[in-house]
């Protein structure tokens, strides 16, 4: 039997909570589909980690994962420690050297659930953004200088390479190759940004031509923004930089009923390095503690995990148990409108996963 080794990062905040959940219920799978195992290996790694050494995860910490299948994580961000070093000494330490270069964010409107869009029921917003995760906006390079003078500056260069832009365009037009639409929405902001941008516009041109199947359109990130509330049924795959697919995806979420909902995969396609997937909705200090997360965000990062790791049957079952469940209102926790806790949406899938769903 095949042994996959997970390892599991719950971070900060309510992370610990919907990782426990997700890796019980897969476990739970595992067992119910019996032809593979997980050997979960957690990992301590966060801001109380942070308070202890002086660091979020200790230096030798990605060495200890390298050779993992896949990593499973909850949260970065923490009420005490500055934002910038819980993302930066964390999340951001592991998907940048692993070249977790596609960040993958699939949105549609659940069974049950309610989009705060009155035109929407079902199929009018079933959407994949893809973010490009390891440059841009968030390559980390700028600096400071006369801090606490009057003449103190600061930048944040975004930085665009032709490999880099390249790699993710051709990833996400085979992703809207595979799809039934095939149908891609570049986002840019070539207007304003005349360099960097204007680049990203170019190379999409270039490698569309390698994709004559698919139909692609270009739209600047504010119009792009209208366009999801007032057209969502015109919208199939996007494509964004670093910050604008972090801003839309969040959007998105928010569209499709709760971002405790929305999953992530951050991919490294080439797979020399695992790949991480989470929730997208943060620490979330504010519920921690109280039993009330919505897990169904780490369950549907678990279905892509599950997809990554080529068990479609296993991801299919999985995505089957949380569509009967979110379409089931007595599982709806407090972002959704329910009363539900953590622990009822947990052991519902888990019912569902050993029901007849698959």
């Amino acid at each position: 039997m095949k042994t996959y080794r997970i390892a599991a990062i719950p971070g900060d905040g309510i992370g610990g909570e919907v990782v426990s959940a997700g890796t019980e219920v897969l476990n739970a799978l595992a067992k119910r589909v019996g032809t593979f195992d997980f050997r979960i290996d957690t990992f301590d790694w966060g801001g109380d980690y942070y308070k202890k050494h002086g660091r979020m995860m200790p230096e030798n910490g990605r060495e200890l994962i390298r050779h993992h299948d896949a990593i499973l994580f909850g949260s970065a961000g923490h009420p005490d420690i500055p934002d910038h070093i819980t993302l930066w000494g964390l999340r951001l330490a592991i998907c940048q050297p692993f070249d977790q270069y596609a960040n993958v964010r699939p949105t549609r409107v659940l069974p049950g659930i309610t989009s705060p869009l009155r035109a929407v029921n079902d199929k009018e917003l079933d959407w994949v953004i893809v973010r490009e995760n390891s440059e841009g906006e968030y390559a980390g390079v700028g600096g400071r200088v006369h801090q606490g003078s009057p003449l103190e500056a600061a930048t944040d260069v975004a930085m665009f390479t032709r490999a880099g832009v390249e790699r993710i365009m051709r990833f996400a037009f085979r992703l809207a190759q595979s799809r039934p639409r095939k149908l891609l929405t570049v986002v840019t902001k070539s207007n304003a940004q005349r360099h960097a941008m204007v680049m990203w516009d170019e190379i999409a041109a270039e490698i569309a031509r390698e994709f004559p199947d698919v139909t692609w359109d270009k739209m600047l990130v504010d119009a792009m923004t209208m366009r999801m509330v007032m057209r969502p049924a015109s919208i199939d795959t996007v494509v964004a930089t670093n910050l604008h697919a972090d801003i839309l995806s969040d959007l998105a979420a928010a569209l499709a009923g709760s971002l405790g909902i929305a999953p992530t995969a951050n991919l490294n396609p080439e797979r020399t390095f695992p790949s991480m997937f989470e929730p997208i909705h943060g620490s979330a200090f504010d519920i921690m503690g109280k039993g009330i997360a919505n897990p169904i965000g780490t369950f549907w990062s678990a279905v892509m995990l599950l997809d990554h790791l080529g068990e479609p049957t296993a991801s299919a079952r999985l995505m089957g148990a949380i569509e009967r469940v979110t379409a089931d209102k007595r599982f709806h926790t407090p972002d959704l409108g329910g009363t539900a806790r953590t622990a009822d949406v947990t052991a519902a899938v888990i019912a569902a996963i050993h029901g007849a769903n698959a």
